[in-house]
């Protein structure tokens, strides 16, 4: 064989550009393996498979990668780039002149992105036409070899800077790309922000960019010959069709699922390719359930969920045998007392002295705890603050795909809110940062909530702030001056405030705590959020509600659920305090509870007459055989019941793990068919409601 086919062929670029492709997807999952090897825990047979089936997305992605150089290839005209071909320049630059004098008379709002891409494609269209209409034949050959080299360049650098994103990624959620990358990108100014703000960026670049330059002066050899080989019309259509083809059948004969050869999550992430990745997490941005998962007669799950929810305060209002819709009442008095509802950003339970931790991050944490109830058997609904919020906010198990916050038409929902505004309160939501992040100032705006955000703050108020909003201890104080206002209103307060200051970049004022805020650690804005919320109890102890506020602080989610098992328990356990020195004595709650289980339990404590469509349950109010938890993340749905988890997810897949509470294994069972009725049951009617608008107040 002619060992020179690839550097003198037309389509050699092509070629090389393949090769690089797999090569730095195969560099990257060797970097991550390698550079995370203390954490992932996998034998040599499941690492030995993640790059045996990762070749093969990786060589899909490099089918898909290859097509733009492909095409520009295939219709770049030999003729027009000689000297005989000056003719047709003539016409194309015509043509693009009439284009670029249309365009401007076209109204620019009636599509601003294409509107933008037909005018640089059409403006660079324009130059190079006149370009090749007056220069010479070396500067059309140059022209042509810089437009090769632009193309391979920006390609190489976007697979070399994906690369690198991907090992920050691994770093903070210990997998591939996911629905949080998806989430993430469509809030560009906090993301890149808090990327501005935790990583150098600019070195980063730097460095790519120099990686780059040097694989493009080892090809240049092989793109400056392919230029000078010439292919006829039929061949390079040919071949452009064949390379087309390629991507296009991956698309039908391969399945995502593939990559999930092994029961160690570590060995499946490691076999997928993060651009792949992506996109597969981009499509299920809504997954819906009677598609994608096993599902039982609608009549069916509704009598298992309805038998679920009976319980001795509770009664169904009809015998609607499509409805959860109750009337909650345990005989007593109603006690109107303030509310305030403190979510904190990733507060693992693991980080307070109560659960084990020995490095003393949050003694006013643990300081509450001990002065009030403790619940030490909670379990998030997700990963992410949507999925904290909609459950707090809503009580309904996590439906597959985007949370309920993120969604289109989620306005006038059963909410905590209305609950309590139906009560006479006044209801809001604070957020340290700016509300339109995570589609928060839209669902809680629409759900009952008064919405206030950084904007409410004046810069001298503002000790400090990142990307992600002011430091916890500003949005106290924001929180105290709404309060005293709602106080002097005459009427009770709900308000839920939702922190920040535990998130990359992990920073915070200085001189509040004894672990420096240069140290930009984890650790450090654990226990910093810990003195922020312990200054906020004691500034409002001074109040004149104070001693009529019931206190609930609660995680919105784990600071991490990564771990060899698909759902570790461990990732999802987070703790619960209800601090009220007029309501509540000392007592540590062990029963097993879900996040969805917060509200009405609250409600409980307050002897509240409501009726309710919640799916969580008066925790104090439930027999432990009905005591169940859910967790989940975009597609995988869990639920634990009587020490087992059921694991559903598509396609119509079920298994069952005995979970190990402490280590976060799962062990693989034949499980309970009731608990697995009941956990299918419970996703079904949370999916049914949602899609047939049923879960409105």
């Amino acid at each position: 064989m002619n060992r020179s086919i690839f550097p003198r062929h037309r389509y050699g670029p092509v070629v090389w550009l393949a090769i690089a492709a797999v090569l730095i997807s195969f560099f990257t999952r060797l970097g991550i393996m390698t550079g995370f090897s203390k954490s992932i825990d996998a034998g040599f047979s499941d690492l030995a498979g993640s790059f045996f089936i990762g070749l093969l997305f990786d060589l899909i992605i490099a089918s898909f990668v290859v097509v733009p150089l492909t095409l520009q290839i295939t219709f770049t005209n030999n003729f027009i780039y000689s000297g005989k071909g000056k003719w047709v320049a003539i016409i194309f630059f015509t043509i693009c002149l009439f284009i670029l004098c249309f365009t401007q008379i076209v109204p620019r709002d009636f599509n601003k992105t294409l509107y933008r891409i037909l005018i640089g494609y059409v403006v660079m269209r324009f130059l190079a036409y006149g370009l090749l209409f007056f220069a010479g034949d070396n500067i059309r050959q140059k022209w042509r070899l810089f437009m090769l080299n632009l193309m391979l360049g920006m390609t190489i650098f976007g697979l070399l800077f994906n690369a690198v994103s991907e090992w920050f990624f691994w770093d903070e959620f210990s997998s591939r790309y996911n629905f949080i990358a998806v989430d993430y990108l469509v809030y560009t100014n906090e993301v890149l922000g808090n990327i501005k703000e935790s990583y150098p960026v600019f070195l980063i670049i730097a460095i790519v960019a120099v990686i780059t330059m040097l694989i493009l002066l080892l090809l240049q050899k092989s793109i400056r010959l392919s230029t000078l080989h010439g292919l006829d019309v039929r061949r390079r259509l040919v071949i452009v069709i064949g390379i087309i083809l390629l991507p296009v059948l991956s698309l039908f004969i391969v399945k995502p699922r593939w990559k999930n050869f092994s029961t160690n999550n570590y060995a499946n992430e490691l076999a997928g390719n993060g651009i792949y990745e992506f996109v597969q997490a981009y499509i299920a941005n809504e997954l819906d359930f009677y598609r994608y998962y096993q599902t039982m007669p609608d009549a069916e799950a509704f009598k298992l969920v309805r038998n679920q929810l009976a319980a001795p305060n509770s009664s169904f209002i009809n015998n609607d045998s499509l409805s959860i819709e109750r009337e909650i009442d345990d005989g007593y008095p109603e006690n109107k007392m303030n509310v305030v509802l403190i979510s904190v950003e990733s507060l693992s339970a693991s980080f307070m002295k109560n659960f084990g931790n020995t490095k003393s991050l949050t003694p006013d944490l643990d300081s509450l705890a001990n002065k009030g109830m403790l619940f030490t058997n909670l379990y998030s609904s997700g990963t992410r603050t949507v999925r904290g919020l909609e459950a707090l906010a809503l009580s309904i198990p996590p439906t597959p795909g985007q949370s309920l916050v993120k969604r289109p038409d989620n306005e006038g929902l059963f909410s905590l809110g209305s609950v309590f505004k139906t009560k006479g309160y006044n209801t809001s939501f604070m957020y340290g940062g700016y509300g339109y992040f995570d589609n928060m100032n839209y669902f809680f705006g629409h759900n009952d909530y008064k919405v206030i955000d950084r904007a409410g703050l004046s810069s001298s108020e503002i000790h400090y702030a990142n990307i992600w909003g002011v430091a916890d201890e500003d949005l106290f104080t924001l929180a105290l001056r709404n309060l005293d206002s709602d106080n002097v209103s005459g009427k009770p307060f709900f308000a839920h405030i939702m922190t920040v200051s535990n998130h990359k970049p992990y920073t915070y004022p200085d001189d509040r705590i004894d672990i420096p805020a240069s140290a930009h650690s984890r650790e450090g804005a654990v226990k910093y959020t810990d003195f922020a919320i312990g200054d906020f109890i004691r500034r409002a102890s001074a109040r004149p509600w104070f001693l009529n506020t019931v206190f609930v602080i609660v995680a919105d989610h784990c600071a991490s659920s990564a771990g060899s098992t698909a759902l570790p328990v461990t990732g999802y356990h987070i703790p619960l305090i209800i601090y009220s020195p007029a309501l509540v004595k000392p007592e540590k709650v062990n029963s097993l509870m879900a996040q969805i289980d917060v509200g009405p339990t609250l409600l409980g404590l307050l002897h509240f007459n409501y009726r309710s469509k919640f799916f969580g349950q008066d925790i104090f109010n439930t027999p432990p055989d009905k005591r169940r938890a859910f967790i989940s993340t975009y597609q995988g749905l869990g639920f634990i019941q009587n020490d087992q988890l059921i694991l559903q997810s598509p396609v119509r897949q079920i298994r069952s793990y005995a979970p190990d509470f402490v280590t976060g294994k799962n062990v693989s069972i034949k499980g309970d068919s009731a608990v697995i009725k009941n956990a299918i049951a419970c996703y079904q009617v949370a999916a049914w409601l949602i899609r047939n608008k049923k879960f409105g107040k």
